[in-house]
């Protein structure tokens, strides 16, 4: 019988995964109460915006305001995307615990991504891990297309593994390991881990799952079979990417709540807050969201009615 873990940590990725990749643009106070309810739910870690430039993600062109405007609980961290030096000293100045700084394993989602090759991006992002480092703040390095790219296909565990040492090499507290376009299976969370913690603890690692093939709940499940207790996910399934065409949300914290729960692994997070939040978002945004949690909430709500 698998021996679970006691506790896992979830991070809330919604407000920046999810809202980046979409077309109708959710009004500042909108954004800053959905953060606010986030920040009730227990949830400890919120990445509430992206400081990438305004007409790279619209959607989030409003990062320092909402920044210097949402309510902030000691008991969370509030971590922001920052793509240069520019990026992290506006969100220095509008205030974050935790900066997060990003780039793929591969080559050509790279360059789609940020517009620089895998050997240009790592000096600008050691500056970038350097000086937050230096200024006091939690740096996550974020690493997408670590199993599979929309344009070059299979990535080898190798080189997710390069960029890896690369970025705790600059500094970085913990990464991010991105299933970008939600195409892994649990043979290949399997084959990416077995590399990964051969050289790094559980406690650096942190799994990001879409969930395009309706395989990020079995991923999630393998990497807590091989000690992970740390990921990402956003309310009610919000998210994709816009340079992987067709990718979906990230994987939904609702369905995760749900299956952690279930299995008596603590979180410290509400699912019923969770659900409203999701709720307030989805009737914002005027489409019905992925997750299935919230769906079978709102079937059950239709029939009592």
């Amino acid at each position: 019988m698998c021996q679970y873990p006691k506790h896992v940590q979830l991070k809330e990725v919604g407000p920046r995964d999810g809202l980046q990749n979409e077309n109708v643009f959710i009004d500042t106070d909108d954004k800053i109460k959905w953060i606010n309810m986030l920040s009730e739910s227990g949830v400890k870690e919120i990445e509430y915006s992206s400081f990438v430039h305004p007409k790279w993600i619209p959607a989030l062109a409003d990062a320092r305001d909402v920044g210097r405007r949402i309510k902030r609980n000691p008991n969370v961290s509030y971590s922001a995307l920052v793509p240069n030096l520019k990026g992290l000293e506006h969100a220095l100045e509008t205030g974050i615990d935790a900066a997060s700084v990003f780039m793929s394993a591969s080559e050509t989602h790279n360059q789609k991504n940020i517009n620089k090759s895998i050997d240009e991006t790592y000096p600008v992002l050691k500056k970038v891990i350097q000086e937050a480092k230096t200024a006091g703040k939690f740096v996550t390095g974020y690493i997408s297309t670590v199993f599979d790219c929309p344009y070059e296909g299979r990535i080898s565990p190798e080189q997710a593994v390069a960029v890896c040492d690369q970025l705790f090499d600059y500094g970085v507290d913990s990464i991010s390991l991105g299933d970008t376009i939600g195409s892994a299976v649990p043979s290949q969370v399997e084959a990416l881990l077995d590399h990964v913690l051969s050289r790094y603890s559980q406690e650096k690692i942190i799994m990001h799952f879409h969930d395009t093939r309706g395989m990020a709940i079995a991923n999630i499940m393998t990497s807590i079979q091989y000690g992970i207790t740390r990921f990402d996910s956003s309310v009610g399934g919000l998210g994709g990417c816009p340079y992987a065409k067709g990718a979906a949300g990230n994987v939904a914290t609702n369905d995760v709540l749900y299956l952690l729960h279930g299995l008596g692994i603590e979180t410290g997070i509400k699912e019923e807050k969770i659900q409203q939040a999701a709720l307030y978002i989805q009737d914002k945004l005027g489409k019905r969201l992925p997750s299935k949690a919230l769906a079978y909430q709102l079937s059950n709500f239709k029939k009592t009615v």
